[in-house]
């Protein structure tokens, strides 16, 4: 079963899920998000890894869907942190309902999380909630990070780059392990999978932040800016402080201060001041570190090459998204 398959059967999976019609907008919510699509890329590793390791699929689907299920439940909640406008170029849940009912459907979300991993084989659930809830708690960790970076005058390189390996990269590593865990998969294994997973994640992330100010709209489906509209400390701002002349260092400072401006103005002045050091061209060599540990986590795998080939290939296609 090839990749493409694994996808059309998660989906097939998914419509399987079924939730009640009221009250009114709680469960349209969840499906509103869950139908806007994405590439859902966290269920599937859960699958793929799963395969690759000699399990069986269906035994795995609904880890997969409480891993998409947890990834949407997360977005709905920050976006709304994030006052975002778009996710995946359409409204977010806060947006095409209200906030109270985003925040509630984002609760009821989490919830069936836990409805799903109890459907696992009743000898790996309680090493499945386990896995899951150490995961959650830091996806939660590192959003909080995220969020007190924004008021915080000092973040390092590492202190950022430790906080999206809580808030992005683990959340992979835990879909990979869990589809090892549940081909029983030994220790090593598992923690190939995860470091695999991890790393790439690292990597996404960095990525998304080149096209959250490099990109396009259209194609990134969000709104490209947002980073520097929100004065995110994302590596490209701390990076860029790191490089800056005074004169850089005073513009971005004075941006940050502001507390009225004109959106599209600071978002060009931004990227000005970045292009002028070149910061775009260092996050993507720190990116291509991050990936090139992933790929070294897969040759350590007791697997065959085609096995290999075949996660070194999905990871590779997650890392051409448009620019």
């Amino acid at each position: 079963m090839n990749n493409m398959d694994l996808s059309k059967k998660f989906e097939d999976y998914l419509h399987t899920l079924k939730w009640k019609n009221e009250p009114e907008g709680l469960y349209e919510a969840i499906s509103y998000i869950l139908q806007l699509g994405g590439k859902r890329i966290r269920p599937q590793l859960v699958l793929l890894s799963n395969q690759i390791l000699n399990g069986n699929v269906n035994d795995a689907m609904p880890a997969a869907a409480a891993i998409e299920l947890f990834h949407n439940f997360s977005l709905i909640h920050d976006d709304i942190m994030d006052n975002a406008p778009l996710r995946r170029g359409k409204k977010t849940v806060h947006q095409k309902f209200d906030t109270n009912t985003a925040i509630l459907s984002g609760d009821a979300a989490l919830i069936f999380c836990y409805e799903e991993l109890l459907k696992l084989p009743a000898d790996k659930v309680s090493a499945a909630i386990k896995l899951f809830n150490k995961t959650a708690l830091e996806v939660c960790e590192g959003q909080q990070f995220d969020m007190l970076f924004e008021n915080k005058s000092t973040v390092s390189v590492d202190d950022y780059l430790e906080m999206i390996r809580l808030k992005t990269a683990v959340l992979l590593g835990c879909a990979l392990q869990l589809g090892a865990m549940l081909a029983d998969a030994n220790s090593i294994q598992q923690e190939l999978m995860y470091e695999f997973g991890m790393q790439m994640g690292v990597a996404f992330q960095l990525q998304d932040d080149i096209l959250d100010t490099f990109g396009n709209t259209e194609t990134f489906g969000k709104q490209v800016g947002g980073d520097i509209i929100q004065n995110k400390k994302t590596f490209l701002l701390l990076k860029a402080f790191e490089l800056a002349n005074l004169e850089q260092q005073k513009v971005l400072a004075d941006w940050l201060t502001k507390k009225e401006f004109d959106n599209v103005e600071k978002v060009e002045a931004v990227k000005n001041i970045f292009n002028q050091i070149g910061v775009r061209k260092i996050a993507e060599t720190e990116m291509e570190i991050h990936f090139q540990k992933a790929i070294h986590a897969v040759h350590q795998q007791f697997i065959n090459d085609e096995k290999k080939n075949r996660l070194i290939a999905f990871a590779s296609a997650l890392m051409k998204r448009e620019k």
